[in-house]
């Protein structure tokens, strides 16, 4: 396959990926707005079933048993947790429903997949809950981690077998990405960035997809986390996402 043709496949699979629910993108435009109230999210929200099941789900889960809180409404969670924090996590909600199903699994494990992104999500999280960041930041910084290596899944679904098995056959010591390079002429953060842009997603989130592999970056401290948080995973070896080897970051990151 040539690099026109895999790029033009890459291109095809990304447009059939569904933009994300108008709903969640109304959601996250009232939640930039300085004037937004916890009930103009609970109207907008409530008016997607899927979406208001999805995030009260994950309230719950997180927040189950704080306080002795029975019941809740979701203005009451959006006036405890904030508004910032409730955009995020509909924003992961809706961009993890808007992936295909029908992934194929010939190349890459999804649930290892799955299991390595949400490692590096909520050890994002723990990490800049450490550092002192403002709680109502803390879920970007999840969602963040959570999407940082969404662009494998376009390489994988086109190339399949080719993908991960193709590129890891007797390469030990090269990190993922780099092989992409060499091989397919792009990378997953490119293709990353791809999916990032077709659904209007905003800096640092759509950084973070594009740059996680600038091992020496210090200029942003939701990247350096996101960076340490996915070496964290790897040395763990919690969930795979096709990195055998994986570059030590930049004592410059630890650093900051």
């Amino acid at each position: 396959m040539t690099q026109n043709e895999l790029q033009s496949k890459i291109d095809e699979y990304i447009k059939e990926i569904p933009c994300l629910s108008v709903s969640a993108v109304k959601t996250m435009e009232i939640c930039n707005n300085a004037a937004a109230s916890p009930l103009d999210i609970n109207n907008l929200v409530s008016l997607d079933p899927v979406l208001t099941g999805r995030v009260f789900q994950l309230l719950t889960n997180a927040y189950e048993g704080e306080g002795g809180y029975g019941p809740i409404s979701l203005v009451r969670f959006v006036t405890m947790l904030g508004i910032n924090t409730v955009k995020n996590l509909a924003l992961a909600t809706a961009a993890l429903a808007a992936l295909p199903e029908n992934i194929v699994l010939d190349g890459m494990d999804i649930e290892d997949f799955w299991r390595h992104s949400l490692c590096v999500g909520i050890v994002s999280r723990l990490l800049a809950a450490k550092q002192g960041v403002v709680h109502a930041q803390l879920e970007e910084y999840f969602v963040a981690g959570l999407l940082h290596d969404i662009g494998k899944i376009p390489l994988n679904a086109v190339l399949s077998k080719k993908y991960l098995p193709g590129l890891l056959a007797g390469c030990d010591k090269i990190p993922l990405y780099m092989l992409e390079n060499e091989t397919l002429q792009t990378n997953h953060c490119i293709t990353g960035g791809l999916i990032a842009r077709s659904w209007n997603l905003r800096s640092p989130i759509t950084d973070v997809i594009m740059h996680h592999h600038d091992l020496a970056n210090t200029d942003s401290n939701i990247l350096n986390i996101v960076v340490v948080a996915n070496y964290f995973s790897y040395v763990t070896e919690t969930g795979f996402a096709g990195d055998r080897y994986y570059e030590k970051p930049d004592y410059k990151i630890w650093k900051a």
